[in-house]
């Protein structure tokens, strides 16, 4: 059985460390991997000064990184954790422990629960931004993900290998959370402790810029995943419109056999084609979805095939 230990790391020379060091004394006989994010500082040096194995990926973003991550190490079981020293390496058993014993393919480590999230990050409104991703996701897929952004999570092969990682940044652990649920993954979440970066180390997070990107990315999922509830929504926005706009104009031509307010009339006729439009969109793409859908779980019986050989 091996565990492969999965840190993405930019400019964390001062924390990177004792990240390795904490992970060697939980699980001595894992992989340690630091994948060097294009850092300016001696993070690479560091890292493998202190036993772990350092590769580098040159695309910058913590997305691009897990992508070749997932690509590149082969194991059983995968924990990927921050290299700033904010998750405590003593819950790894925790994390690890629903997949080995194949009750989850997700295993989300839980900051929230406890507290300590909040009592320890000093950075404003990314409780807020939380909160604000927690409800969406788990509005759309009427879920109850307690910690939706938490760097600390656990794998088994089988999503590792079938996971399509698309975001470049930060998104990524939106995009896997999304990607979990929609494809009906087994999910556990665990209770971690948090705490605070230690002084000197700077987050990379941007609050307002990276929130963007994952509002986005949720926007872009919604779309991709669930085309019938998208286009719907779309649908209904413009007829209500049109309807909005056309009602006086029925009203008039009631009244009076004619139409005098012509460019209403133009414009509630382009709202309701567009309505009708967005209707047949989302028929045509939930087809379109359901086959893909179909074929992905045809990807994972081979990729379980494949894992029970090896």
């Amino acid at each position: 059985m091996e565990i492969a230990i999965l840190v993405p790391c930019y400019n964390e020379e001062l924390t990177i460390g004792n990240v390795i060091d904490d992970f060697k004394r939980e699980l001595p006989n894992a992989k340690i991997y630091v994948y060097d994010n294009n850092s300016s500082d001696r993070t690479s040096e560091v890292a493998r000064e202190h036993g772990a194995i350092v590769r580098f990926e040159p695309r910058q973003g913590k997305g691009n990184v897990v992508r070749s991550m997932f690509r590149d190490i082969e194991a059983d079981y995968y924990v990927m954790v921050d290299g700033d020293d904010t998750y405590p390496a003593e819950f790894v058993h925790e994390i690890l422990a629903p997949v080995q014993k194949g009750e989850a393919n997700l295993v989300i480590g839980d900051r929230l629960s406890n507290g300590t999230y909040f009592d320890e990050n000093k950075r404003q409104f990314h409780g807020f931004g939380n909160n604000l991703v927690k409800g969406l996701i788990n509005k759309l897929y009427k879920s109850n993900i307690t910690d939706i952004m938490t760097g600390y999570r656990g794998f088994d092969r089988l999503f590792v290998k079938s996971m399509p990682v698309t975001s470049p940044g930060f998104e990524i652990e939106t995009e896997m959370s999304i990607h979990a649920l929609d494809n009906r993954f087994l999910i556990k979440e665990v209770p971690i402790d948090y705490r605070d970066r230690p002084e000197g180390s700077e987050s990379k997070l941007n609050t307002v810029s990276d929130g963007i990107k994952v509002l986005k990315m949720i926007f872009t999922l919604f779309k991709d995943y669930k085309p019938m509830l998208f286009f719907s929504v779309w649908a209904a926005l413009f007829l209500v419109l049109g309807l909005a706009v056309g009602a006086p104009v029925i009203m008039e031509y009631v009244q009076t056999s004619f139409i005098n307010k012509v460019p209403s009339a133009i414009l509630a006729v382009g709202f309701v084609l567009l309505s009708m439009l967005s209707l047949a969109c989302g028929l045509i793409l939930d087809t379109v979805a359901g086959t893909h859908r179909k074929n992905y779980e045809l990807q994972l019986n081979r990729i379980s095939e494949r894992s029970e050989r090896g």
